[in-house]
């Protein structure tokens, strides 16, 4: 759910207000009452349909603390208290941290909503990018909402997004990040494509990729170091989503992120207007990519199952590239993100942009697996 359109920051690199897609530039800065109302009634029915027992909800931007802590608490408990007894609803507020108060927070957590956060980096030289519109550095008021987070409500604190950048150091990041003590994090690769390569990729004149490709994997080169650091420590010190999953799959156990797998997506969004659009990565391809037509007001999540878009990316192996259907690690790799899979001449029918990092780093956890299960009894 959008509930706050805009934001605070001025991130250089953001996918969003920064890359080829402006329909956010004709949508009302907020949701008004009248959408959050609805959009609250509309998962309550599609919960109530489906006897769903869990219901994720995360209240998204834009930066959504703009909309004001009252609001998003207002919001969940409508959500709870219209959909079916019995019926989970999960709810977590993604933020640049910038805005946490200790107030705030106590607000969001007296109402169950947890509270997860956007991060270059744990270090202020790791987040040279992320300034105000003023181009004011946004570090010392992130890292003290993450502090806030961490010292005094636990409890809420779900975790840290960090975009990989192969320019830095894979330890100093990962060490820097743990010392905000996050529960989990999230790892994820840079919204980039065929027609727009992410930074430090090379020459990707062709979409020739995959096993034995022989490409340069900067950003799997990256991972697997920081995996292995994870993947030694004496104990667990916090959770990783996308090695967690990596080694689930590869026992054959279900799991799946927007990176791996073939579990359909099961998430659409709730623009500040009520449109209801496909997740918000698309954007990162091209204008009006995440476009459906839809809308709360008139419209069923019933219906946004049934669109071509979303249609597309519940049909698992069927719907990917002839050269990932044919590849040994499809079940885990599952055809990388959608986003990444996108050239402008032939849409999204093509391996990820980072197949050969995948790859990489998909053989690598594979390989440290076998080690630590090396003889024992079958």
């Amino acid at each position: 759910m959008k509930v706050h359109g805009r934001c605070n920051l001025a991130c250089r690199y953001c996918y969003l207000y920064e890359g080829p897609d402006r329909t956010w530039r004709g949508r009302p800065a907020a949701a008004s009452p009248a959408v959050l109302d609805r959009t609250a009634g509309r998962i309550a029915e599609h919960a109530a349909a489906h006897g769903l027992r869990r219901v994720a909800l995360v209240l998204h931007g834009g930066e959504p603390l703009l909309a004001g802590p009252g609001r998003l608490a207002a919001l969940a408990d409508g959500v709870r208290e219209r959909v079916p007894a019995g019926c989970a609803v999960h709810t977590t507020v993604q933020t640049n941290a910038t805005l946490l108060t200790d107030a705030g927070i106590a607000t969001l957590a007296r109402h169950g909503i947890g509270v997860g956060i956007s991060l270059d980096g744990g270090l202020a030289a790791h987040n040279t990018l992320r300034t105000d519109h003023a181009g004011r550095p946004s570090w010392p008021a992130a890292s003290r909402g993450a502090r806030l987070l961490a010292d005094h409500h636990p409890d809420a604190y779900a975790g840290i997004l960090t975009v990989v950048d192969p320019r830095t150091d894979p330890l100093e990041m990962y060490e820097s990040l743990l010392a905000l003590r996050p529960p989990a994090l999230d790892l994820l690769l840079p919204h980039g494509n065929w027609s727009s390569p992410p930074p430090g990729l090379p020459d990707l004149t062709d979409t020739a990729t995959g096993p034995g490709s022989g490409r340069a994997t900067p950003y799997g080169d990256w991972l697997c170091t920081v995996f292995d650091r994870w993947w030694l420590a004496p104990r667990r010190e916090t959770r990783i989503r996308l090695f967690e999953e990596c080694v689930a799959l590869l026992l054959g156990l279900p799991a799946a992120t927007e990176s791996l797998g073939l579990d359909p997506l099961n998430a659409v969004v709730v623009e500040t207007d009520g449109s209801i659009e496909q997740v918000d990565s698309l954007k990162s391809a091209y204008d009006g990519a995440a476009t459906t037509g839809l809308d709360v007001f008139r419209h069923t999540f019933d219906e946004a199952l049934r669109h071509p878009g979303v249609a597309a990316r519940q049909a698992g192996a069927g719907a990917l590239a002839p050269a990932c259907r044919a590849c040994p690690l499809l079940t885990v790799c599952g055809g990388g993100h959608y986003a990444h899979r996108y050239r402008a001449d032939n849409g999204f029918g093509n391996p990820s942009v980072y197949c050969a990092d995948l790859e990489r780093l998909v053989r690598h956890v594979a390989a440290r697996l076998a080690d630590a299960t090396a003889g024992d009894p079958p």
